[in-house]
C-alpha cells in the first residue's frame, strides 16, 4: 500500500492511490487530496522568496477518479508585487478541478487582532475511526475535541495526515491545511449522510500564515437556508492559532 495520495509518473502526471477515495463513491476521489495537489503545482509556478498565496479558490468541475491525473499550473497575471496564478487537474481527457491563488509579499506589519481569538480547545490523546471506512477517512487522523462523526452540528476537530501528498516528500506546510480544508462540510453536516448528499462544487481558503507543526485544528460549521444553499464556513489553525479561513458552497439534496 502506498505511503502517499499520489505517485509520481513524471511530466506532470500522478497516479492517485486508494488513500485518495472519498466517502460519496469508493471510485472517485475526495477533494482534499487533490486540492493539495493543485496547490503544490502553483508553489512551483515562478516561485518568489518572501511571497504567501494568501486566496485559493478551487473549483470542482466534476467527480475527480481515483486513477492517472495530469497537473499544470502557471501565471495568469504577473505583477512586481501582486500575482495570479492558476493550475489544472485533468483526467480521463476532461478538466476536472481547476484552482486560482493571489500571491502576495508578506506583510511588514506586526501581527494585530489575533489576541482577541478564543483559544484552541486541547487535542484529545485517541484519534476516532470514521464508522465507515473510506480511502481518505483512514489516511487522516481525526481527534474530535467537540462533536463527533454524524454527529449534526458545528465540530471542531484536530487532524494530522497519516500519508504524504507526493511519494517520496514530505507534505508543504500549505498542503497539509489545503488536504483537509474540504473536510468542514463532511464533519460539521448538519443532515443524515443516509437521506442527503450536501457536496461542494468549490472550496475557497484565505491563508493568513504558514502552519507550523503537523497538526491542523478544523473548526466548522454548517448553515442550510430553506430555498437557498447550504455553506459550510471553517477556522484552519496550527497550535500557535489560525492560520486559514475556508467556506464552501454546498448543493444539498436527498440522496
Amino acid at each position: 500500500m502506498s505511503e502517499a495520495f499520489f505517485e509520481p509518473l513524471g511530466g506532470g502526471r500522478f497516479a492517485a492511490t486508494e488513500h485518495t477515495s472519498g466517502p460519496w463513491d469508493p471510485a472517485s476521489q475526495h477533494a482534499g487530496p487533490p486540492a493539495a495537489l493543485l496547490s503544490r503545482a502553483l508553489a512551483r509556478c515562478a516561485p518568489r522568496e518572501g511571497t504567501l498565496l494568501s486566496r485559493l479558490t478551487f473549483e470542482v468541475l466534476g467527480a475527480v477518479p481515483v486513477a492517472e491525473v495530469e497537473v499544470e499550473a502557471q501565471v495568469a497575471r504577473p505583477g512586481r508585487t501582486v500575482e495570479l496564478l492558476e493550475a489544472e487537474l485533468r483526467a480521463g481527457g476532461r478538466t476536472a478541478m481547476t484552482a486560482r491563488a493571489w500571491r502576495i509579499p508578506v506583510a511588514a506589519a506586526p501581527s494585530a487582532g489575533l489576541d482577541t481569538l478564543a483559544p484552541l480547545p486541547p487535542r484529545p490523546p485517541e484519534p476516532t475511526p470514521p464508522p465507515s471506512p473510506f480511502g481518505y477517512g483512514e489516511a487522516v487522523e481525526l481527534r474530535f475535541a467537540s462533536g463527533a462523526w454524524r454527529e449534526p452540528g458545528p465540530t471542531t476537530v484536530w487532524t494530522r495526515l497519516r500519508v504524504g501528498i507526493v511519494a517520496g516528500e514530505p507534505p508543504s506546510p500549505l498542503e497539509r491545511v489545503l488536504a483537509v480544508a474540504d473536510s468542514g462540510n463532511g464533519v460539521s453536516a448538519l443532515l443524515p449522510w443516509e437521506e442527503w448528499l450536501f457536496i461542494n462544487p468549490e472550496l475557497t481558503v484565505h491563508v493568513q500564515r504558514e502552519p507550523r507543526g503537523e497538526w491542523i485544528c478544523l473548526d466548522a460549521a454548517t448553515t442550510i437556508a430553506q430555498g437557498g444553499a447550504g455553506v459550510a464556513r471553517s477556522v484552519l489553525s496550527d497550535e500557535d492559532g489560525p492560520v486559514a479561513y475556508g467556506a464552501q458552497s454546498l448543493l444539498v439534496t436527498p440522496r
